[in-house]
């Protein structure tokens, strides 16, 4: 499902957030995500870093260069939540370059645990929430996925008041009948 906003206000990122609240309107689904999202992520730096890529004359694992673009994206689409995800981005990349520089080895077998551990979660939460994966409908929605955890946690914190007030309403305007 797409979220149309009829008033003509709202931005690309607005209406993408919208579209991901619809699928997650319950709160147990949500708190799946906040262990599943992270440890795909995770994963995928994980499973990158091994490989090395030479970038002006600096040798940089493909889990950084990849961690990087989705940064910039993240960023564009939002700058507060861009730049509040270098909380988690930046130690899951020391974390993931520590990790295969100490068991090289290791790679596939760690990215398989997180990456297949974290979509249980994910797939659990949905079993809760009785919609399937944003994303199915979607593609793009795996990239606000993180976003919106991290939005998440800016609205616990009473922060980004005014996006998740306009999140909400399209959201709600947008919701299927049940």
């Amino acid at each position: 499902m797409s979220v149309t906003d009829r008033t003509g206000d709202a931005g690309f990122f607005e209406r993408q957030m919208a579209t991901y609240a619809t699928y997650h309107t319950n709160a147990r689904n949500r708190l799946t995500h906040f262990i599943g999202i992270p440890a795909i992520v995770f994963s995928i730096m994980l499973v990158l870093a091994p490989a090395r890529i030479e970038l002006a004359g600096v040798a940089l694992s493909w889990g950084i260069v990849v961690t990087a673009a989705a940064f910039v994206l993240w960023v564009a689409l939002d700058r507060a939540i861009g730049l509040a995800m270098a909380l988690f981005l930046v130690p899951g990349l020391v974390v993931a370059e520590a990790w295969i520089g100490a068991r090289p080895g290791d790679a596939w077998s760690a990215f398989a645990v997180f990456f297949v551990g974290g979509w249980v979660f994910q797939f659990w939460g949905h079993a809760i929430e009785g919609r399937r994966p944003a994303l199915v409908d979607n593609l793009f929605q795996a990239l606000i996925g993180p976003m919106f955890i991290a939005a998440e946690l800016l609205f616990a914190a009473g922060l980004k008041r005014d996006l998740k007030d306009r999140v909400a309403a399209l959201a709600a305007a947008a919701r299927p009948a049940r």
